[in-house]
């Protein structure tokens, strides 16, 4: 579960897609994303966490790469599933509710 919900916020899923291209700098990343630099700092920190991602430092500079090449096969699965499934998702009762609350327990 854990895997998922530091994929879903959209500044760690724009980080992930782009170094899917390739390592990139904290700059690169900001100059490309449009995003803060502590903004991006943050996200990759979580991403490190999640064993999704590391850096090698080279000189002063530290570039960011995927360490889970797989991640991006699942990532295209869930596109092809959202793709099939159409607004399904998003018409899903329990779709957005946080754990425990009355809609995600059936009651």
């Amino acid at each position: 579960m854990a895997l998922f919900r530091s994929l879903g916020d959209p500044a760690r899923l724009a980080i992930v897609r782009r170094l899917a291209s390739g390592e990139a700098r904290v700059v690169d990343l900001t100059d490309e994303l449009g995003l803060a630099q502590s903004t991006v700092s943050k996200h990759l920190a979580c991403l490190r966490d999640c064993g999704l991602i590391d850096y090698r430092v080279e000189g002063r500079q530290s570039f960011y790469a995927l360490t889970r090449p797989e991640l991006l096969d699942l990532l295209r699965s869930a596109e092809q599933l959202l793709a099939t499934t159409g607004e399904a998702v998003a018409l899903c009762p329990v779709y957005g509710v946080p754990d425990g609350s009355p809609a995600a327990v059936g009651a």
